[in-house]
């Protein structure tokens, strides 16, 4: 266990707690600790510090910190936030572990508030802070409620294995209540809040550790320590332990206006997609998908394929769970000859529909020999990877009779069971849950769990790839501001990046000399710092014979005055690249790190947003393996593969350049705002690939 981890368990597993400023009714917040500690077991000393009244709950109670018999483990401060920093110093001083902040009044309301944090922290010393403006933590595994949130006023929650982290602390309350109400297990709930000291990443790496959590489900608002947190994600993959993560904010538009296509392309939310694929973190489209995905891990068994049997005896509640497995990409197939006989051998009479799948079986009065019998020919079978079982409303009046059913087969296979709960019949899936079967209302929601468990089965690949070293490229002389065209493509060109024959020329003669080498057709384009999108002003022409380039070049410098205002001074002559596949590599910087995204380029790259992105790692650009990966992504892969009879791409030079461009962009770090080649050509085989279009922009 880490030096971190050991700090954490003394705040998470205290064996005594100081609750400051407590309050004797317990109808008040801050009357909730004290009695929330006692109502719910906590075997350790706890210690109310307020100096108006003599006991609590019970308790004797003491005047101020000073008082107190013992150091406290934790401290939690009841106080607000104008006096909380006095007892948070005071704690510090006494040699307390930890002290849990729930004032609000701090970043989150501005200036002021934000002087405040910082005395906070200042007044912490080495002490650790959980929050402020947090509902604090709630141990289940250990019976230590270190929390005031209402939601601890029920008499029992289910202890489990799935570990919470919130930085809202309304949140955690929603989740332990549904967690509860659905017989779905927790082990530890944490609201970090403001984060001033302990943040997302610290709990991730503790609950890594822990050996009564095996799934962590976050709800996220922002990660502000990126490399921490993919260090304690990494962490958890390699112990095995999935990590979920619902993240808001989907909808917020980018901080700036980009001018590349790469920067609109890749906004934050897409940057946060690129860091959770690359340590392994499952992302909840859904608020419900963070309780039903956990729900399904925490069973630890193991999806390998994705072929699927559907049990019901509900014909229609079996066609909408086959139907969302099928739109997820999951099969259904008919059962295989051996397991349709075990299954016709369960059932006298005609009425099973044994030879497709759904696999419609008559529990007519709810048979558990039947069910088990059908459930164990399933398992059994090797046409299945998972089976899902329709509960109808035959279980409503014995829903343990069906839930024990169920159980009873799990230990001949490790193969997942879930079940669909047709009727609305929340006792029914919370007493499945209770039995270790996961139990969803929603049909789509079985399909969720089975892609989360896919994806969980390769958390054991996961990992950070190292790079190779930089390359060591003088960049002292690239100016600050936005580059034209053939400047940025001889950055690239720096680096590695293959990039088009050209020459920049001024008048007609000068660009008819340049083109001849280049062959019987060329593209002229205007070449400027300032106009990124130079098609959208009349400022490229493509095809053009070398002798026809005096009489273009007059044309487009009427047209690029009619939108700008003004004609081209320069001009750029390339040749032309035929034969090749459109992508676009560009690179996209924000407070998570910067990104190198790869797509289907060109000037529709906006309009069909078919890209995949990396972020890079902490030192160093992306590794050949990695760029291979990514190109792979696309769903216009097939069109580098030979799609139709084309000619194969030439993949490992484009795997190639992917890595040039990103020691480009790790080379030049902070001080490169963005850069993008759009088009990048794919050649057919051996034939490599060239930079045909460049935009650069640099900081100071």
């Amino acid at each position: 266990m880490s030096a971190n981890s050991h700090q954490i368990a003394r705040l998470v597993r205290p064996r005594s707690v100081a609750v400051i400023g407590a309050s004797a009714d317990p109808a008040k917040t801050a009357g909730r600790p004290v009695s929330y500690l006692t109502r719910h077991g906590f075997a350790g000393a706890i210690y109310p510090v307020n100096p108006k009244v003599e006991t609590i709950g019970g308790l004797r109670c003491y005047a101020d910190i000073g008082s107190l018999p013992e150091v406290p483990d934790v401290g939690i401060v009841l106080l607000g936030a104008e006096r909380a920093h006095i007892a948070v110093r005071e704690l510090a001083q006494r040699g307390t572990g930890a002290a849990i902040v729930l004032a609000s009044g701090y970043t989150e309301t501005g200036e002021v508030g934000a002087r405040r944090q910082a005395e906070l922290l200042e007044a912490a010393g080495s002490m650790r802070l959980l929050g402020p403006n947090t509902i604090g933590l709630v141990n289940v595994t250990d019976r230590i409620p270190l929390s005031a949130s209402g939601a601890l006023e029920m008499e029992n929650f289910p202890a489990g294995n799935i570990g919470v982290v919130s930085q809202s602390g309304g949140i955690l309350g929603a989740l332990l209540s549904r967690a509860a109400a659905r017989g779905i297990g927790l082990s530890k709930l944490v609201s970090t809040s403001n984060e001033v000291d302990l943040d997302l990443a610290d709990f991730v790496d503790y609950l890594a550790d822990d050996p009564a959590t095996q799934v962590i489900a976050l709800y996220v608002e922002s990660v502000r320590h990126p490399e921490k947190f993919r260090a304690a994600a990494l962490k958890a993959a390699a112990a095995g332990k999935p990590v979920v993560a619902f993240k808001i904010g989907r909808s917020e538009a980018g901080a700036r206006a980009a001018v590349s296509h790469t920067g609109a392309m890749a906004g934050a939310d897409r940057m946060y997609d690129a860091l959770f694929r690359q340590v392994g973190v499952i992302r909840a489209q859904t608020f419900a998908d963070l309780i039903d995905i956990p729900a399904a891990l925490a069973t630890a068994r193991t999806l390998r394929g994705n072929r699927v049997a559907v049990l019901t005896s509900t014909g229609g509640a079996g066609t909408l769970v086959s139907d969302a497995l099928g739109v997820s990409g999951f099969e259904t197939p008919a059962p295989d000859a051996e397991t349709a006989a075990r299954l016709r051998a369960l059932q006298k009479g005609d009425h099973a529909a044994l030879d497709r799948n759904p696999i419609d079986v008559t529990l007519a009065g709810l048979q558990p020999d039947l069910l088990r019998g059908a459930i164990r020919a399933l398992l059994a079978s090797p046409s299945y990877d998972a089976v899902t079982i329709i509960v109808g409303s035959s279980a409503l009046a014995m829903p343990e009779l069906m839930a024990d059913a169920i159980h009873d087969c799990l230990p001949e296979s490790d193969k997942p069971v879930l079940a669909y709960v047709s009727p609305h019949a929340p006792h029914v899936a919370a007493v499945l849950n209770q039995r270790g079967v996961p139990a969803f209302s929603a049909p789509e929601s079985c399909a969720v769990a089975f892609e989360a468990m896919l994806a969980a089965s390769r958390l054991s690949t996961v990992r950070d790839t190292p790079a190779g070293a930089l390359p060591n490229v003088d960049t002292h002389d690239i100016p600050s501001g936005s580059l034209d065209e053939a400047a940025a493509k001889q950055l690239f060109a720096r680096f590695g990046v293959p990039v088009v024959r050209e020459a920049v020329v001024a008048g007609a003669d000068e660009a008819v000399a340049a083109a001849r080498p280049f062959g019987d057709r060329v593209v002229l384009k205007m070449l400027s710092s300032t106009i990124t999108h130079k098609s959208d002003v009349g400022g490229v022409a493509v095809g053009i014979a070398p002798d026809a380039l005096p009489a273009r070049m007059a044309r487009m410098a009427d047209e690029v005055r009619a939108h700008t205002g003004s004609a081209p001074e320069r001009y750029l002559v390339q040749e032309m690249v035929q034969g090749g596949v459109e992508l676009i590599l560009g690179t996209h910087r924000d407070a998570l790190g910067t990104a190198i995204l790869l797509g289907m380029g060109g000037v529709t790259a906006e309009l069909f947003q078919d890209t995949t992105m990396r972020l890079l790692p902490d030192a160093g650009g992306l590794s050949h393996d990695t760029a291979a990966s990514m190109i792979r992504e696309l769903k216009t892969w097939p069109l580098l593969d030979g799609y139709r009879g084309r000619p194969k791409a030439d993949i490992d030079a484009l795997a190639d350049a992917i890595v040039a461009f990103s020691n480009m962009a790790a080379s030049l770090g902070a001080r490169l705002v963005e850069a993008e080649i759009n088009p990048v050509f794919v050649l057919p085989a051996g034939q490599g690939v060239r930079a045909a279009d460049g935009v650069v922009v640099m900081g100071e």
